[in-house]
């Protein structure tokens, strides 16, 4: 009698030769991937395929093997073969002990498979580079204040059920990116997103919110010299304090009672109706008087109680507007304010509409030499390196903001904290949300921050406190 192994009896037919190839193929690669994997290496294709597609091919083939052997002994005993398929006595041993040892195996790879895939699919670079979808919110998140915070911190809940759910909605958008059915820019605000207590309250606690927050910002003028101006004020921030007065935080948290609101746009922007419901349970209701909704379109609109997100809408995808990220750059000292017409420049040179990012960089660069080389030669000579460097950080901006294959542009994003950028504060605070006995928002200034100098050049109150002044600027000569 003639023995034959136990691989040739499992791979007796060729849906079971298919499996076993299949397996085998995968276990191989996987392993191929491990040193890039133990190196640290974060491509985020490897990390999809050893993670996701190489696991699936071996489930597949290990499904494929007894599949095969019950469709082989199916087919032999309709054509009448009689005999049992398997084999007896040693044989029958061997093929036990091999399926037993190779299961074990198996179910040890597939543990493994399963946790790298769970892992790899809550990584940042899972959700920011596998999708070139995500580019912009990526991008944005790296240089944010919450970039060492992971993505499912926020966007993902504890436990399986969160995960579940997750995943559910990535088959979703996997589809849209597969059959290019997504939204060009993605819609924001994210109506799923997990509410403030599970998210931002884990580490910004409410009670412990400060009372005043120093403020300084500088803007630079668009002339030769890049006059800077200086706003310093001190925001009231807190919560409730020890002596009962309440800072922005609290009057927008439970300390000061409760807020409700109804946007009639899904972008949040178009707040038609303010409720506020006093400690003492009195409840006030201000209505817009600038845009006042008609009852049929307060019954349909999204009605929310107020949450972080509602003024920091954009905590950590943060996208600037020109102007702000010039005047950052020079105050930092990342672009010269002694470069002549340097904000003016490099503002009309990020206003273009660039048909890419690579033709973009190319045009920045031209543009802003050109102008130096032709109207200040000598600045041009003398201030190389302030140029270079000038036009790097133009280029930097212009690719952390604008992305014309997704439709993003400067201000497509609106960022509701404050209302220097955007209305923000003023949705509600313009002084034209009333109610029925005449009261109104405060639209008032101190309300929120006392203002300790206002555009001025060197506020004196910098030099009391002993702080920097904003760097000195001055033009080059022609």
């Amino acid at each position: 009698m003639i023995r034959r192994s136990p691989v040739a009896y499992l791979a007796s037919n060729l849906i079971s030769l298919l499996g076993v190839v299949l397996v085998t193929s995968g276990a191989i690669l996987w392993l191929m991937l491990l040193p890039s994997w133990w190196r640290g290496d974060t491509n985020p294709y490897a990390g999809i395929l050893g993670t996701i597609v190489l696991p699936l091919v071996c489930f597949l083939g290990l499904l494929l093997i007894p599949l095969g052997v019950w469709f082989h002994d199916r087919k032999r005993r309709l054509a009448g073969e009689a005999g049992a398929l398997l084999p007896k006595g040693g044989d029958l041993r061997r093929l036990l002990i091999f399926v037993g040892l190779t299961s074990f195996v198996n179910l040890a790879i597939g543990s493994q498979f399963l946790y790298s895939a769970v892992s790899y699919m809550d990584s940042d670079s899972f959700c920011g580079k596998a999708c070139h979808v995500m580019e912009p919110e990526f991008t944005a998140y790296l240089s944010s204040p919450h970039a060492r915070v992971g993505c499912v911190e926020c966007h993902i809940g504890a436990g399986a059920p969160s995960l579940i759910r997750a995943k559910i909605s990535g088959t979703r958008q996997l589809y849209g990116v597969v059959f290019h059915s997504y939204s060009k820019p993605i819609p924001a605000p994210v109506e799923s997103l997990r509410p403030a207590r599970d998210t931002c309250e884990h580490c910004h606690w409410p009670q412990r919110f400060g009372d005043r927050k120093f403020f300084v910002h500088t803007e630079y003028a668009t002339d030769e010299q890049n006059v800077p101006s200086t706003t310093v004020a001190l925001m009231k921030v807190g919560g409730e304090t020890w002596n009962g007065t309440v800072g922005i935080h609290g009057a927008h948290g439970n300390a000061g009672g409760r807020v409700d609101y109804i946007a009639t746009d899904k972008r949040r922007q178009s707040i038609a109706q303010v409720t506020y419901t006093a400690p003492d349970g009195k409840v006030t209701v201000y209505n817009s008087t600038d845009a006042p909704a008609k009852p049929e379109e307060l019954a349909k609109a999204e009605r929310r109680l107020m949450d972080c997100v509602d003024c920091h809408n954009r905590p950590t995808h943060i996208f600037q507007l020109p102007e702000r990220a010039l005047d950052t750059a020079m105050t930092d000292g990342r672009i010269s304010p002694k470069l002549p017409f340097i904000k003016k420049q490099a503002l009309e040179a990020l206003k273009v509409d660039y048909p890419d990012r690579a033709t973009a960089r190319q045009q920045i660069a031209a543009t802003l030499e050109r102008f130096y080389q032709s109207k200040y030669p000598q600045a041009y000579t003398q201030d190389q390196a302030l140029l270079k460097n000038a036009i790097s950080q133009v280029q930097t901006i212009y690719a952390q903001n604008v992305f014309p294959e997704m439709k993003i542009t400067w201000g497509t994003y609106p960022n509701n904290l404050g209302h220097t950028d955007s209305a923000g504060c003023f949705r509600c605070h313009d002084g034209n949300h009333s109610s029925s006995d005449g009261r109104s928002i405060s639209n008032d200034c101190a309300t929120c921050h006392d203002l300790l100098a206002v555009g001025e050049k060197d506020p004196k109150i910098l030099t009391d406190l002993g702080l920097k002044a904003p760097p000195s600027t001055g033009g080059g000569g022609k």
